[in-house]
Protein backbone atom coordinates (compact mmCIF):
# COMPACT_ATOMS: atom_id res chain seq x y z
CA UNK A 1 0.00 0.00 0.00
CA UNK A 2 1.07 3.62 -0.40
CA UNK A 3 0.26 7.12 0.74
CA UNK A 4 -0.93 8.93 -2.39
CA UNK A 5 -0.34 12.68 -2.51
CA UNK A 6 -1.61 15.26 -4.99
CA UNK A 7 0.56 18.37 -5.17
CA UNK A 8 -1.19 21.13 -7.12
CA UNK A 9 -2.88 18.57 -9.37
CA UNK A 10 -5.36 19.91 -11.92
CA UNK A 11 -6.54 18.90 -15.36
CA UNK A 12 -7.95 20.60 -18.42
CA UNK A 13 -8.74 18.44 -21.43
CA UNK A 14 -8.13 21.45 -23.68
CA UNK A 15 -4.68 21.90 -22.18
CA UNK A 16 -5.13 25.70 -22.03
CA UNK A 17 -7.05 26.53 -18.85
CA UNK A 18 -7.56 30.27 -18.44
CA UNK A 19 -10.50 30.25 -16.02
CA UNK A 20 -12.17 27.87 -13.57
CA UNK A 21 -14.70 26.65 -16.14
CA UNK A 22 -11.84 25.37 -18.35
CA UNK A 23 -10.85 22.79 -15.72
CA UNK A 24 -12.32 19.30 -15.54
CA UNK A 25 -10.44 19.04 -12.24
CA UNK A 26 -9.73 22.18 -10.22
CA UNK A 27 -6.21 22.63 -8.72
CA UNK A 28 -5.96 20.64 -5.50
CA UNK A 29 -3.62 19.37 -2.82
CA UNK A 30 -4.72 16.17 -1.13
CA UNK A 31 -3.40 13.10 0.74
CA UNK A 32 -4.93 9.65 0.38
CA UNK A 33 -3.70 8.01 3.58
CA UNK A 34 -2.12 4.56 3.42
CA UNK A 35 -4.78 1.94 4.16
CA UNK A 36 -7.71 4.37 4.00
CA UNK A 37 -11.12 3.64 2.48
CA UNK A 38 -12.34 6.64 0.46
CA UNK A 39 -15.38 7.33 -1.67
CA UNK A 40 -15.49 9.97 -4.42
CA UNK A 41 -19.09 11.15 -4.51
CA UNK A 42 -20.75 13.57 -6.90
CA UNK A 43 -23.02 13.89 -9.94
CA UNK A 44 -22.01 12.85 -13.44
CA UNK A 45 -19.42 15.17 -14.96
CA UNK A 46 -18.11 16.50 -11.63
CA UNK A 47 -14.55 15.18 -12.16
CA UNK A 48 -14.63 11.90 -10.21
CA UNK A 49 -13.39 9.65 -13.01
CA UNK A 50 -10.82 12.24 -14.12
CA UNK A 51 -9.38 12.26 -10.61
CA UNK A 52 -9.39 8.46 -10.44
CA UNK A 53 -7.65 8.13 -13.82
CA UNK A 54 -4.95 10.57 -12.73
CA UNK A 55 -4.49 8.51 -9.60
CA UNK A 56 -4.14 5.29 -11.60
CA UNK A 57 -1.87 6.72 -14.31
CA UNK A 58 -4.37 6.32 -17.15
CA UNK A 59 -4.34 10.13 -17.43
CA UNK A 60 -1.46 12.57 -16.91
CA UNK A 61 -2.53 15.78 -15.13
CA UNK A 62 -2.07 19.00 -17.09
CA UNK A 63 -0.80 20.62 -13.87
CA UNK A 64 0.86 19.38 -10.67
CA UNK A 65 2.56 16.21 -9.49
CA UNK A 66 1.40 12.87 -8.12
CA UNK A 67 3.43 11.08 -5.43
CA UNK A 68 3.20 7.56 -4.06
CA UNK A 69 4.89 7.85 -0.66
CA UNK A 70 7.88 10.06 -1.60
CA UNK A 71 8.19 8.88 -5.21
CA UNK A 72 7.05 11.12 -8.07
CA UNK A 73 4.90 8.84 -10.24
CA UNK A 74 3.31 11.52 -12.44
CA UNK A 75 4.77 10.05 -15.63
CA UNK A 76 4.53 6.39 -14.58
CA UNK A 77 2.13 3.88 -16.16
CA UNK A 78 -0.52 2.08 -14.08
CA UNK A 79 1.55 -1.10 -14.26
CA UNK A 80 4.60 0.57 -12.74
CA UNK A 81 2.46 2.18 -10.06
CA UNK A 82 1.15 -1.26 -9.01
CA UNK A 83 -2.43 -0.03 -9.26
CA UNK A 84 -5.41 -2.35 -9.51
CA UNK A 85 -8.56 -0.88 -11.06
CA UNK A 86 -12.11 -2.29 -11.13
CA UNK A 87 -14.35 -0.73 -13.78
CA UNK A 88 -18.11 -0.27 -14.07
CA UNK A 89 -18.35 -3.17 -16.51
CA UNK A 90 -16.36 -6.31 -15.61
CA UNK A 91 -13.19 -6.89 -17.62
CA UNK A 92 -12.69 -10.66 -17.73
CA UNK A 93 -11.35 -13.45 -19.91
CA UNK A 94 -14.61 -15.24 -20.73
CA UNK A 95 -12.86 -18.31 -22.11
CA UNK A 96 -11.03 -18.88 -18.81
CA UNK A 97 -12.35 -20.43 -15.63
CA UNK A 98 -13.00 -18.27 -12.59
CA UNK A 99 -9.88 -19.75 -10.98
CA UNK A 100 -7.72 -18.83 -13.97
CA UNK A 101 -9.13 -15.29 -14.10
CA UNK A 102 -8.17 -14.76 -10.46
CA UNK A 103 -4.78 -16.36 -10.95
CA UNK A 104 -3.89 -14.43 -14.12
CA UNK A 105 -2.38 -11.30 -12.47
CA UNK A 106 -0.16 -13.50 -10.28
CA UNK A 107 0.96 -15.75 -13.14
CA UNK A 108 1.97 -12.64 -15.10
CA UNK A 109 4.27 -11.74 -12.21
CA UNK A 110 5.69 -15.27 -12.12
CA UNK A 111 4.50 -15.96 -8.59
CA UNK A 112 5.16 -19.54 -7.44
CA UNK A 113 2.30 -21.95 -8.13
CA UNK A 114 1.65 -22.89 -4.47
CA UNK A 115 1.44 -19.20 -3.53
CA UNK A 116 -0.94 -18.54 -6.45
CA UNK A 117 -3.23 -21.36 -5.36
CA UNK A 118 -3.21 -20.20 -1.74
CA UNK A 119 -3.99 -16.59 -2.62
CA UNK A 120 -6.69 -17.42 -5.19
CA UNK A 121 -8.51 -19.61 -2.69
CA UNK A 122 -8.27 -16.93 0.02
CA UNK A 123 -9.83 -14.31 -2.25
CA UNK A 124 -12.46 -16.76 -3.53
CA UNK A 125 -13.48 -17.48 0.07
CA UNK A 126 -13.74 -13.77 0.87
CA UNK A 127 -16.04 -13.14 -2.12
CA UNK A 128 -18.06 -16.38 -1.95
CA UNK A 129 -16.65 -17.64 -5.25
CA UNK A 130 -15.48 -21.06 -4.05
CA UNK A 131 -18.36 -22.95 -5.65
CA UNK A 132 -17.75 -21.50 -9.12
CA UNK A 133 -13.93 -21.65 -9.35
CA UNK A 134 -14.04 -24.34 -12.05
CA UNK A 135 -16.75 -22.69 -14.14
CA UNK A 136 -16.06 -20.57 -17.21
CA UNK A 137 -16.60 -16.86 -16.67
CA UNK A 138 -18.73 -16.52 -19.81
CA UNK A 139 -21.73 -18.31 -18.32
CA UNK A 140 -21.98 -16.32 -15.11
CA UNK A 141 -24.31 -13.47 -14.15
CA UNK A 142 -23.42 -9.82 -13.66
CA UNK A 143 -22.94 -10.09 -9.89
CA UNK A 144 -20.51 -13.00 -10.11
CA UNK A 145 -18.60 -11.38 -12.98
CA UNK A 146 -18.13 -8.19 -10.97
CA UNK A 147 -17.00 -10.24 -7.98
CA UNK A 148 -14.36 -11.86 -10.19
CA UNK A 149 -13.28 -8.43 -11.41
CA UNK A 150 -12.96 -7.27 -7.81
CA UNK A 151 -11.08 -10.45 -6.94
CA UNK A 152 -8.51 -9.79 -9.67
CA UNK A 153 -7.79 -6.47 -7.97
CA UNK A 154 -7.61 -8.01 -4.51
CA UNK A 155 -5.55 -11.08 -5.35
CA UNK A 156 -2.24 -9.20 -5.53
CA UNK A 157 -0.61 -8.28 -2.25
CA UNK A 158 1.79 -5.72 -3.77
CA UNK A 159 -0.78 -3.18 -4.97
CA UNK A 160 -0.35 0.47 -3.98
CA UNK A 161 -4.12 1.05 -4.15
CA UNK A 162 -7.28 -0.50 -5.52
CA UNK A 163 -9.50 1.88 -7.47
CA UNK A 164 -13.20 1.21 -8.10
CA UNK A 165 -14.99 3.17 -10.85
CA UNK A 166 -18.74 2.75 -10.12
CA UNK A 167 -18.35 -1.05 -9.84
CA UNK A 168 -21.90 -1.79 -8.67
CA UNK A 169 -23.87 0.15 -11.30
CA UNK A 170 -24.80 -2.99 -13.24
CA UNK A 171 -25.61 -5.02 -10.11
CA UNK A 172 -29.16 -5.69 -8.94
CA UNK A 173 -29.97 -3.26 -6.08
CA UNK A 174 -30.76 -6.11 -3.67
CA UNK A 175 -27.26 -7.54 -4.16
CA UNK A 176 -25.36 -4.26 -3.76
CA UNK A 177 -25.64 -4.36 0.03
CA UNK A 178 -23.97 -7.77 0.15
CA UNK A 179 -21.09 -6.75 -2.12
CA UNK A 180 -20.47 -3.53 -0.18
CA UNK A 181 -20.40 -5.49 3.06
CA UNK A 182 -17.89 -7.93 1.59
CA UNK A 183 -15.69 -5.05 0.42
CA UNK A 184 -15.73 -3.55 3.89
CA UNK A 185 -14.77 -6.91 5.38
CA UNK A 186 -11.90 -7.24 2.90
CA UNK A 187 -10.67 -3.75 3.78
CA UNK A 188 -10.87 -4.49 7.49
CA UNK A 189 -8.88 -7.69 7.02
CA UNK A 190 -6.16 -6.49 4.64
CA UNK A 191 -6.14 -2.66 5.01
CA UNK A 192 -5.86 -2.01 1.27
CA UNK A 193 -5.98 1.63 0.20
CA UNK A 194 -9.37 1.76 -1.52
CA UNK A 195 -10.77 4.64 -3.60
CA UNK A 196 -14.35 4.10 -4.70
CA UNK A 197 -16.08 6.34 -7.27
CA UNK A 198 -19.87 6.59 -7.20
CA UNK A 199 -22.77 9.00 -7.73
CA UNK A 200 -24.86 7.00 -5.24
CA UNK A 201 -24.77 8.60 -1.79
CA UNK A 202 -25.88 5.38 -0.05
CA UNK A 203 -22.97 3.47 -1.57
CA UNK A 204 -20.52 6.19 -0.54
CA UNK A 205 -21.81 6.68 3.00
CA UNK A 206 -22.04 2.96 3.80
CA UNK A 207 -18.67 2.03 2.28
CA UNK A 208 -16.14 4.73 3.11
CA UNK A 209 -14.33 5.97 6.19
CA UNK A 210 -13.92 9.33 4.44
CA UNK A 211 -16.14 10.67 1.66
CA UNK A 212 -14.86 13.23 -0.85
CA UNK A 213 -17.80 15.21 -2.24
CA UNK A 214 -17.10 16.77 -5.64
CA UNK A 215 -18.86 19.44 -7.68
CA UNK A 216 -17.65 21.10 -10.90
CA UNK A 217 -14.20 19.56 -10.59
CA UNK A 218 -13.68 20.75 -7.02
CA UNK A 219 -13.48 18.90 -3.71
CA UNK A 220 -16.12 20.80 -1.76
CA UNK A 221 -15.87 18.72 1.42
CA UNK A 222 -13.95 15.74 2.77
CA UNK A 223 -15.32 14.10 5.89
CA UNK A 224 -16.93 11.20 7.64
CA UNK A 225 -20.49 10.27 6.64
CA UNK A 226 -21.72 11.73 9.94
CA UNK A 227 -19.95 15.07 9.42
CA UNK A 228 -21.23 15.40 5.86
CA UNK A 229 -24.79 14.80 7.00
CA UNK A 230 -24.82 16.87 10.17
CA UNK A 231 -22.56 19.80 9.24
CA UNK A 232 -22.30 20.22 5.44
CA UNK A 233 -19.55 22.75 4.75
CA UNK A 234 -21.10 23.79 1.45
CA UNK A 235 -24.73 24.14 0.40
CA UNK A 236 -24.08 21.67 -2.45
CA UNK A 237 -23.19 18.98 0.11
CA UNK A 238 -26.36 19.69 2.06
CA UNK A 239 -28.43 19.51 -1.11
CA UNK A 240 -26.74 16.44 -2.60
CA UNK A 241 -26.63 14.28 0.54
CA UNK A 242 -29.88 13.29 2.18
CA UNK A 243 -33.31 12.28 0.90
CA UNK A 244 -34.70 14.84 0.70
CA UNK A 245 -31.74 17.18 0.97
CA UNK A 246 -31.20 20.00 3.45
CA UNK A 247 -33.69 22.86 3.63
CA UNK A 248 -32.18 26.24 2.69
CA UNK A 249 -33.84 29.56 3.45
CA UNK A 250 -32.41 32.85 2.10
CA UNK A 251 -32.06 35.21 5.05
CA UNK A 252 -30.59 38.42 6.40
CA UNK A 253 -28.93 38.81 9.79
CA UNK A 254 -30.19 41.12 12.53
CA UNK A 255 -29.80 41.16 16.32
CA UNK A 256 -28.28 37.69 16.50
CA UNK A 257 -30.98 36.05 14.40
CA UNK A 258 -31.56 34.90 10.86
CA UNK A 259 -34.44 36.88 9.41
CA UNK A 260 -36.68 35.15 6.87
CA UNK A 261 -39.46 37.52 5.86
CA UNK A 262 -40.87 38.61 9.22
CA UNK A 263 -39.69 35.46 11.04
CA UNK A 264 -36.65 35.66 13.33
CA UNK A 265 -34.76 32.39 13.88
CA UNK A 266 -32.18 32.53 16.71
CA UNK A 267 -28.54 31.82 15.85
CA UNK A 268 -25.71 30.70 18.10
CA UNK A 269 -23.27 33.34 19.31
CA UNK A 270 -20.62 31.88 17.01
CA UNK A 271 -22.89 32.12 13.96
CA UNK A 272 -24.06 35.65 14.75
CA UNK A 273 -20.46 36.74 15.39
CA UNK A 274 -19.20 35.21 12.14
CA UNK A 275 -22.01 36.88 10.18
CA UNK A 276 -21.25 40.26 11.76
CA UNK A 277 -17.51 39.88 11.21
CA UNK A 278 -17.59 38.74 7.59
CA UNK A 279 -20.91 40.07 6.31
CA UNK A 280 -21.23 42.80 3.73
CA UNK A 281 -23.94 44.21 1.54
CA UNK A 282 -23.02 41.81 -1.28
CA UNK A 283 -23.02 38.63 0.81
CA UNK A 284 -25.74 36.02 0.39
CA UNK A 285 -26.78 34.31 3.65
CA UNK A 286 -28.75 31.09 3.89
CA UNK A 287 -30.04 29.19 6.88
CA UNK A 288 -29.90 25.41 6.54
CA UNK A 289 -31.51 22.60 8.49
CA UNK A 290 -32.14 18.94 7.69
CA UNK A 291 -35.76 17.74 7.37
CA UNK A 292 -34.90 15.13 10.03
CA UNK A 293 -33.99 17.81 12.57
CA UNK A 294 -37.12 19.97 12.30
CA UNK A 295 -39.42 19.17 15.24
CA UNK A 296 -43.07 19.80 15.93
CA UNK A 297 -43.59 22.50 18.55
CA UNK A 298 -45.82 22.10 21.58
CA UNK A 299 -49.05 24.02 21.24
CA UNK A 300 -48.81 27.24 19.26
CA UNK A 301 -45.22 27.98 20.28
CA UNK A 302 -42.54 27.96 17.60
CA UNK A 303 -42.27 28.96 13.97
CA UNK A 304 -45.49 29.09 11.99
CA UNK A 305 -45.50 27.09 8.76
CA UNK A 306 -48.27 26.31 6.30
CA UNK A 307 -48.54 22.59 5.53
CA UNK A 308 -49.35 21.94 1.87
CA UNK A 309 -48.85 18.16 1.58
CA UNK A 310 -48.33 15.13 3.84
CA UNK A 311 -46.96 11.79 2.60
CA UNK A 312 -47.16 8.75 4.87
CA UNK A 313 -43.87 6.88 4.43
CA UNK A 314 -44.57 4.16 6.99
CA UNK A 315 -41.92 4.92 9.63
CA UNK A 316 -42.32 8.67 9.24
CA UNK A 317 -44.43 11.35 7.61
CA UNK A 318 -42.82 13.55 4.98
CA UNK A 319 -44.38 16.98 5.33
CA UNK A 320 -44.14 19.69 2.69
CA UNK A 321 -44.72 23.15 4.12
CA UNK A 322 -44.03 26.81 3.46
CA UNK A 323 -42.25 29.24 5.75
CA UNK A 324 -42.59 32.86 4.64
CA UNK A 325 -43.25 31.61 1.10
CA UNK A 326 -40.23 29.27 1.02
CA UNK A 327 -40.88 25.52 0.68
CA UNK A 328 -39.35 23.26 3.32
CA UNK A 329 -39.48 19.50 3.95
CA UNK A 330 -40.02 18.02 7.40
CA UNK A 331 -39.60 14.39 8.48
CA UNK A 332 -41.81 13.69 11.47
CA UNK A 333 -41.94 10.34 13.29
CA UNK A 334 -45.32 8.67 13.37
CA UNK A 335 -45.37 9.19 17.14
CA UNK A 336 -45.54 12.97 16.53
CA UNK A 337 -49.22 12.52 15.70
CA UNK A 338 -51.44 13.18 12.73
CA UNK A 339 -50.56 16.10 10.46
CA UNK A 340 -53.18 17.96 8.44
CA UNK A 341 -52.81 20.67 5.84
CA UNK A 342 -52.98 24.16 7.27
CA UNK A 343 -50.97 25.95 9.91
CA UNK A 344 -48.51 24.09 12.15
CA UNK A 345 -45.88 25.25 14.65
CA UNK A 346 -42.36 23.83 14.35
CA UNK A 347 -38.97 24.35 15.96
CA UNK A 348 -35.48 24.56 14.49
CA UNK A 349 -33.24 23.23 17.31
CA UNK A 350 -30.20 25.53 17.46
CA UNK A 351 -27.70 22.65 17.51
CA UNK A 352 -28.87 21.55 14.06
CA UNK A 353 -29.14 24.98 12.42
CA UNK A 354 -26.35 25.79 9.93
CA UNK A 355 -25.56 29.26 8.58
CA UNK A 356 -24.07 29.78 5.14
CA UNK A 357 -22.40 32.86 3.68
CA UNK A 358 -21.86 32.76 -0.07
CA UNK A 359 -22.69 29.01 0.02
CA UNK A 360 -20.00 28.20 2.67
CA UNK A 361 -20.67 27.19 6.29
CA UNK A 362 -19.73 29.87 8.84
CA UNK A 363 -19.74 30.14 12.62
CA UNK A 364 -19.29 26.43 13.20
CA UNK A 365 -16.48 24.77 15.14
CA UNK A 366 -17.29 21.24 13.96
CA UNK A 367 -14.78 19.94 11.41
CA UNK A 368 -14.61 16.80 9.31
Amino acid sequence: MALIRFDGVAHSYSGHARQDSDYALQPMNFRWEDGGAYALLGPSGCGKSTLLNICSGLLAPSEGRVYFDDQDVTAMSPEKRNIAQVFQFPVLYDSMSVYDNLAFPLRNRRVARPQIDKRVREVAAMLDLEDVLKRRASGLGAELKQKISMGRGLVRDDTSAILFDEPLTVIDPQLKWRLRRQLKEVHKQFSHTLIYVTHDQIEALTFAEKVVVMSDGEMVQVGTPQALFERPEHTFVGYFIGSPGMNFLPCSIANGAAVVGSTHIPLTDAQAGAAAKHGSGNDQFKLGIRPEFVTRAAGDNGLKVSVTHVADMGEFRLVTAKLEGHEIKIKLPVEAGEVDTGEMAVEFPSRWVCLYRNERLIGDEVTS
